[in-house]
C-alpha cells in the first residue's frame, strides 16, 4: 500500500487513503494498513517468522531463538526509526503520531 501510494497517489487502489502533508513536501499515510500502526509491516514479518517456529511445537526453546531475536531487532529498529523520523519531519512527526498512535499492533502497542 505504501509503495503503491508513493508511486502513484492517484491510482484507484490508493487514492482513497488519507495522509498528512509535511513541510518537507512528502506525505505520511494516516489510513489503510499504515494508518492502523506505524510499523504494521514489522508485525507481519515477525508473525511470519514465528509461524515457522510454531511448527516445531513447544518442546524446546531453541527453536524459538529466531522469533525472539527478530522481535528484539524489530523493536530496536522501530525505536531508532522513530528518532530518525522525529529529526526528519519535526512537528509533522508528532502530528502523525497523534493520528497513528500504535507502533506494531493496532489497539495494543
Amino acid at each position: 500500500q505504501k509503495d503503491a501510494f508513493r508511486r502513484n497517489p492517484q491510482a484507484p487502489e490508493v487514492k482513497h487513503l488519507k495522509y498528512i502533508d509535511t513541510k518537507r513536501g512528502t506525505r505520511l499515510l494516516t489510513s489503510g494498513w499504515f494508518g492502523m500502526a506505524r510499523k504494521i509491516n514489522y508485525t507481519g514479518d515477525w508473525l511470519y517468522g514465528l509461524s515457522w517456529s510454531l511448527f516445531t511445537g513447544f518442546g524446546s526453546i531453541s527453536t524459538y531463538y529466531y522469533p525472539i531475536y527478530f522481535a528484539v531487532l524489530l523493536i530496536h529498529r522501530a525505536i531508532r526509526d522513530d528518532h530518525a523520523c522525529a529529526a526528519k519531519y519535526g512537528e509533522d512527526w508528532n502530528r502523525y503520531k497523534q493520528h497513528v498512535r500504535y507502533v506494531f499492533i493496532p489497539g495494543v502497542v
